[in-house]
């Protein structure tokens, strides 16, 4: 096996472990929170509980992704399946935004039915609390796995408990308002707001996985690492055409540099493959490389970044 399908394996039993762990945690948190929540008679901690249900969805959406993206690149897949995780975090801010929106109009279902809900008991205090706390480690374990990866649907998955411990401590004060001014509505009006949160969560992480699908929202960082990369190596210049696109955690980099026109083709290979060491040098997690060489002044393109350079200084 080569170093790079080494270290693609390396990388998808690290996202594999991260996704179980998750799929565990938030299984025994949502069973707890929607048991307890009808129980106690809250239904901000059931709707907590209904949030957590999905996260198990997007838990087993993240292992199917991680089973797919470490398939190597065949005829109809020449760039590999990297991408899978892209569109698994798409996925995820459907089932996201789905299950914000269900919880928003159950509660305003109710509270328009003019249904007199009971004060939740104390167990439902404890159940959230626990929830916190859960949540908590599942977010530290997402983001230090997304980190050590480079995983976008980890990152997501993180942002997602993140929120999700947000969520919880709205319900623990809605629970508390509602024990303390014997008002049980207060618990409604916590659910209606935990829905919103949910909701506006899912739009941030499609707009972020949206970006990648799109080629969108480069680092100009990794630009200027290209071209400092050029520069680098002697008898090189003038890189322009660039283009950095991102699959997963690995990058896929063209570009075009003039050289001497006077030089063979076996020195303009070896050039090019100088520029190519250059970069990985720069770059950590390169897919592939494509150097296009032309002659000094006769190049046919004057971009350098995209469409233009000046893009980088906006």
């Amino acid at each position: 096996m080569t170093p790079a399908y080494t270290a693609c394996m390396d990388r998808n039993t690290i996202v594999r472990r991260a996704s179980i762990i998750s799929l565990v945690g938030n299984a025994v948190l949502a069973a707890s929170k929607i048991l307890v929540g009808f129980i106690a008679g809250s239904l901000a901690v059931v709707g907590d509980g209904i949030d957590s249900s999905t996260d198990v969805i997007i838990s087993i959406v993240a292992l199917a992704a991680s089973a797919i993206s470490i398939k190597p690149s065949d005829k109809e897949h020449p760039y590999g399946h990297a991408r899978a995780e892209t569109t698994a975090t798409t996925i995820l801010a459907f089932f996201i935004f789905f299950a914000g929106a269900q919880l928003l109009l159950s509660t305003i279902h109710t509270m328009s039915e003019g249904v007199v809900r009971p004060i939740p008991g104390m167990l439902a205090l404890w159940v959230t609390l626990a929830s916190i706390a859960g949540k908590l480690l599942l977010a530290w374990s997402q983001q230090f796995a997304s980190k050590k990866t480079g995983s976008t649907m980890l990152a997501a998955n993180a942002k997602n408990m993140r929120n999700d411990v947000v969520i919880s401590a709205s319900v623990l004060v809605g629970l508390t308002l509602s024990t303390v001014l014997k008002a049980p509505l207060v618990d409604s009006i916590m659910a209606l707001l935990v829905g919103l949160w949910v909701m506006r969560s899912a739009l941030g992480i499609f707009r972020e996985a949206n970006d990648e699908i799109m080629d969108g929202k480069a680092d100009p960082a990794l630009y200027h690492a290209v071209f400092d990369a050029v520069r680098s190596v002697q008898n090189t210049g003038n890189p322009h055409r660039v283009r950095v696109r991102k699959l997963a955690s690995l990058y896929d980099i063209d570009l075009d540099i003039e050289i001497d026109g006077s030089k063979t083709v076996s020195e303009a290979h070896e050039l090019a493959q100088s520029v190519e060491s250059a970069i990985k040098q720069r770059i950590d997690g390169v897919y592939d490389i494509v150097v296009h060489v032309e002659p000094a002044g006769g190049g046919e393109h004057d971009e350098q970044y995209g469409l233009n350079e000046k893009r980088l200084d906006e």
